[in-house]
């Protein structure tokens, strides 16, 4: 047996563990898009490619989409289909003509996040090729470093991009005096001009595209210019250099600095969006004057003072969580390259280091991206490339962004998860138009696809998307969930009345409406699907619309339970809360298969795909709450079951929710698995739904293609690992693995709004504390007994572990001890 090393001497205990090495870093230039390094202040992104003679930062702004506000009653011919749908369901039992019905219900397609550009550095050298190299990502700071040496002289380049003056700094140093000598230039695949600027700034001046199509779409056409209308927001992206002793100089081509030792480079940019609903033409903001003013304070501050201020805004977020494990005594796996320490863990090699950075590289990279009010991560977080990105780089509801905020609260990041809670209140109205226009419902709906503009229609412009994945109704209810648990962890109470009650009840009102009775008197929904995925019907037929899948079932019944536990915590409400509770006990309940497994359709069918990457009629298990072994041990098994059925393998987000539902099965060792094949080292480019999920060598999630879902579902699972907090209890160490044996990690919020530290050795829970930010009643749940010191609290012994239940005061820490 190895001896293990435990390096805890730095410790103050549970007040910021150290954190050491928290770093990506290489020994080459990133070669193409996905081993270039993410930085982000929410609005503004970047990927640094680290060159030598002509460096590539490729630029990204949040707001920065095709499109304008969404049109209404685009398919008045819908509630028709949906009546036909239902008839051709629940009279003929005939899925192929309810497919069809469906597709006469759909709406256009989404608009697409698009690339705001790409700055170059193009450096004048005698020699190109460096004899030393090295660049990295430190997540610690927010900062890329890259540094070269050439002919005796050392460049360094170093990259921010800062929240409170909200620009992006390039600080550009040399060694030896009056070395540097380079041309910035700027370049963007949408349209622009390049204007000048007075002080020898250059801007770059555009317009989105009316419409992109997406990627799937095959088009003749599929970028289109609005001239006239009010599809297409403006933006700007400004560029300055500042030297003490360089000489800088402009024109249209760019900005050059000659003959200077150090030199700061600023880009600020914005755009012309002012909200969902406004045009961005005739509406819009003034991109020019919020570039330029961001501009003007920010090149007026020194390079150090920049850094203070970054450094101070990042680390309050950053450093609220720290998290680590004890690491084997030859652990030379740490001291590689990121690429080279990545592919020797994917061979095997153990390196708990990696893990608990990829853990914080997943919170460094939700602080970078979900920032901007309204305009929550996407697809890709806030960094694309492509005019036509993958799936448009959308807000994708069946899983995709929703996966994105698993972790914001228990990360400790509940801030981050205010951009998502305020998109939530734009595709509220949007969907009431919807609900209303589409189905004669009331309430709010959202569906498989969403945008900056807030889109809620069933996409496939007007009947080319295929309904397995383009009706899929759910979205409204789902997105409720992340509201209730905003509140559970935060106890909110304002907030709760104000914002996430109403719009849990508007989702509330639009699922009474669109349930229907079947034959039994069960409340089912219809057209139903599961996530793109399909089935064999009685006939041996594949099908993929039917009635009251699993997934749907189980998301509306979380629904009612928030929406029942909403009003008992505001007393308010009553009748309404009393009708919920009715329907709730209407509802077409789990069924469990003739092998065992959770049944994911109305009826017990073969499925086509077994190892579908979607696993969804598992949401009741995670991020549900209606599944689990102390309260329901059958349903356990049964979702047990499912997903050895399901196998392993899968996509990036499929591999990232495997962790989460293994945790909550308690199995911390089968979870451990999926953790190291989310970070098993992948060059695959394309799509690929098996077997290619996996991480880049810049620890993106790979689909692949890239999608950020997977790096935060991976988070969040590591958090279940760790720490539950579902059923009214705070579970400690729930789903531990033997790779995990001894370890501490601060800082994890349980709900309640309890802040949670832990230390263990040996698999066994040693010491914690827990801070009791509003106070009220904690409930711990633990594998052995505890005592809290100062509280008179006896653990009571039950078939799944001790159970510690006693009082809190506002703002007091516990501290807690094992018995054994």
């Amino acid at each position: 047996m190895k001896k293990f090393l435990i390096l805890f001497t730095c410790l103050i205990p549970f007040a910021g563990i150290c954190q050491d090495n928290l770093k990506l870093w290489y020994k080459q230039p990133a070669k193409v898009w996905t081993d270039a390094l993410p930085l982000g202040n929410g609005r503004l992104g970047a990927m640094v490619f680290g060159r030598v003679k002509q460096e590539l930062i490729q630029l990204n702004e949040a707001t920065l989409w095709s499109g304008g506000p969404v049109r209404t009653n685009v398919n008045p011919d819908a509630y028709a289909n949906l009546l036909l749908a239902r008839e051709a369901l629940f009279k003929d039992e005939d899925y192929a003509k309810a497919y069809n019905y469906a597709k006469n219900m759909q709406g256009y397609y989404s608009e697409s996040y698009l690339p705001l550009g790409d700055l170059t550095i193009t450096q004048d050298l005698k020699d190109t090729v460096p004899t030393a190299y090295y660049r990295d990502l430190n997540i610690r700071n927010a900062i890329s470093t890259t540094r070269y040496t050439i002919n005796g002289v050392t460049y360094t380049r170093q990259v921010i991009i800062s929240a409170p003056s909200q620009v992006i700094v390039i600080h550009f140093t040399a060694s030896k005096a009056g070395q540097l000598n380079f041309k910035l230039g700027a370049a963007s695949l949408l349209k622009h001009s390049m204007v000048m600027l007075p002080g020898n700034q250059l801007a770059m001046k555009g317009k989105a595209p009316a419409h992109a199509d997406p990627n799937y779409v095959d088009s003749a056409n599929p970028i289109t210019y609005d001239v006239t209308g009010c599809k297409g927001m403006r933006f700007q992206l400004q560029i300055k250099a500042v030297s003490k002793d360089g000489k800088i100089s402009a024109d249209t081509t760019g900005v050059n600095v000659k003959n200077a030792t150090e030199a700061t480079i600023f880009l600020s940019a914005a755009t012309s969006f002012n909200g969902f609903d406004r045009c961005p033409v005739s509406e819009g903001k003034d991109e020019s004057k919020i570039a330029g003013d961001y501009m003007k304070k920010a090149s007026a501050q020194s390079w150090p003072t920049l850094l203070a201020a970054h450094y101070a805004d990042y680390r309050h977020f950053f450093n609220r969580v720290s998290f680590k494990l004890a690491t084997p005594a030859d652990n030379s796996n740490a001291s590689l390259p990121t690429d080279e320490r990545l592919v020797a863990y994917t061979s095997g090699v153990k390196d708990p280091d990696l893990e608990t950075l990829y853990f914080q590289y997943g919170r460094y990279l939700l602080i970078s991206s979900s920032r901007t009010k309204g305009v929550p991560a996407n697809l890709q977080g806030i960094w694309n490339k492509e005019l036509r990105p993958p799936w448009s780089s959308n807000y994708t509801t069946n899983i995709n962004t929703q996966m994105n905020y698993w972790p914001a609260e228990v990360a400790n990041l509940s801030e981050m998860h205010v951009p998502l809670i305020d998109f939530i209140k734009n595709v509220a109205v949007t969907g009431r138009r919807t609900a209303k226009e589409f189905y004669h419902a009331k309430g709010w709906v959202l569906h498989h696809n969403s945008d900056i503009w807030a889109l809620t229609n069933p996409v496939g412009d007007k009947g080319k998307g295929d309904p397995t994945w383009a009706n899929w109704t759910m979205g409204s209810p789902w997105m409720s969930q992340h509201l209730w648990w905003h509140y559970q962890y935060t106890k909110d109470k304002k907030y709760l009345r104000e914002v996430a009650y109403p719009l849990m009840k508007g989702a509330a009102q639009f699922c009474e409406d669109w349930l229907v009775p079947d034959k039994d008197g069960y409340l089912v929904t219809a057209p139903s699907v599961s996530p793109e995925n399909a089935f064999f019907d009685d006939k041996g037929k594949k099908a993929s619309v039917s009635i009251a899948t699993t997934m749907d079932m189980s998301i509306i019944r979380d629904l009612f339970a928030n929406v029942i536990a909403a009003a008992n915590e505001l007393g308010d409400d009553k009748a309404f809360r009393d009708t919920i509770i009715a329907k709730q006990a209407k509802l077409y309940p789990f069924h469990i298969g003739k092998k065992g497994n959770l049944q994911e359709w109305y009826k017990d069918w073969e499925d086509p795909e077994p190892h579908h990457r979607h696993v969804s009629h598992l949401f009741g298990l995670f991020p549900g709450n209606q599944i689990s072994p102390v309260n329901t041990p059958e349903l356990t098994a049964a979702a047990k079951k499912t997903l050895e059925l399901r196998g392993d393998e899968g996509t990036g987000w499929s591999l990232a929710w495997k962790i989460n539902f293994w945790a909550r099965l308690l199995d911390g060792n089968h979870s451990y698995k999926m953790i190291k094949d989310l970070l098993r080292a992948t060059a695959v480019s394309g799509t690929k739904y098996s077997g290619g999920g996996g991480s880049y060598i810049n620890l993106f999630d790979a689909h692949p293609p890239f999608q950020i879902d997977g790096n935060f579902g991976g988070v969040s699972g590591m958090a279940e690992m760790l720490l539950q907090s579902q059923n009214n209890e705070i579970n400690m160490l729930p789903a531990l693995p033997d790779a995990w044996a001894t370890g501490e990690i601060s800082g994890l919020k349980a709900r309640g709004n309890f802040e949670v530290s832990m230390r263990w050795k040996d698999m066994k829970l040693t010491s914690a504390s827990v801070l009791a930010v509003v106070g009220g009643k904690c409930t711990i749940r633990t594998g052995a007994p505890i005592k809290v010191a100062g509280v008179t609290a006896g653990s009571k012994r039950t078939a799944n572990g001790y159970v510690t239940t006693f009082n809190t005061q506002k703002g007091a820490r516990y501290k807690i001890s094992s018995i054994i």
